[in-house]
């Protein structure tokens, strides 16, 4: 598919797709942060993932990210009625307008719950085994470990998603040398090598990576 056939059928999905007052919102919310959020077509991919998150063996999802308000809109938009959504991000601020951004849509505030802290920090607290859906945006330095902590909460068929993972893919290039670089290189290489994962990677921002419990 050429560039402009891509930007063609980006611009008929968003046209064709009604839009809640509540996500513009928050995508203005998150723009006034300076904050990177997913387009509509990561977003409904997002929605159609967290659907799974029905069954008996999930509790829900997990948000690691500081644009929770735009993200989990998308994300809760699929979960069951009985799962909730877990946010996690350091910055107060940031999940604060979440909340809002949640509560104006109409969520009761027991389908969430917010966690202002570093990811790493509380990531090993949560259940294992439990999680149909994690959605993971952190600096590249960090996806190595991200996935490490992610990967034990997902039920089986459950899926991690790591947005921007692949660089735009400038990890392909073998003369960069940057942290970042070779962070990312060593997250695509864990995800490819992972026992019991299916691996799907996709043009979405700058390249995402689901990876799926079988």
């Amino acid at each position: 598919m050429t560039d402009t056939a891509y930007d063609a059928l980006r611009s008929y999905i968003e046209s064709t797709t009604d839009v809640p007052e509540a996500l513009d919102n928050a995508r203005r919310d998150a723009a006034e942060f300076g904050l990177t959020v997913p387009d509509e077509m990561t977003g409904q991919l997002l929605s159609t993932l967290a659907a799974g998150s029905g069954s008996e063996s999930s509790t829900g999802a997990v948000a690691v990210t500081p644009a929770a308000g735009v993200v989990g809109l998308y994300i809760l938009r699929g979960l069951g009625e009985k799962a909730t959504l877990t946010c996690i991000d350091p910055e107060v601020e940031h999940q604060t307008q979440a909340r809002t951004t949640f509560r104006d849509a109409g969520y009761a505030p027991s389908r969430v719950r917010f966690l202002p802290s570093r990811p790493l920090d509380v990531m090993s607290r949560l259940a294992a085994g439990s999680y149909q859906l994690v959605y993971a945006e952190v600096p590249p330095v960090e996806l190595p470990a991200i996935l490490d902590a992610a990967w034990p909460l997902l039920t089986p068929g459950g899926t991690l998603v790591l947005a921007d993972s692949l660089l735009d893919a400038t990890l392909a290039d073998d003369s960069r040398r940057d942290r970042a670089t070779l962070a990312a290189r060593e997250a695509d290489d864990i995800a490819r090598n992972l026992e019991g994962a299916l691996v799907t990677r996709l043009p979405l921002g700058a390249g995402m990576t689901l990876i799926t419990r079988r």
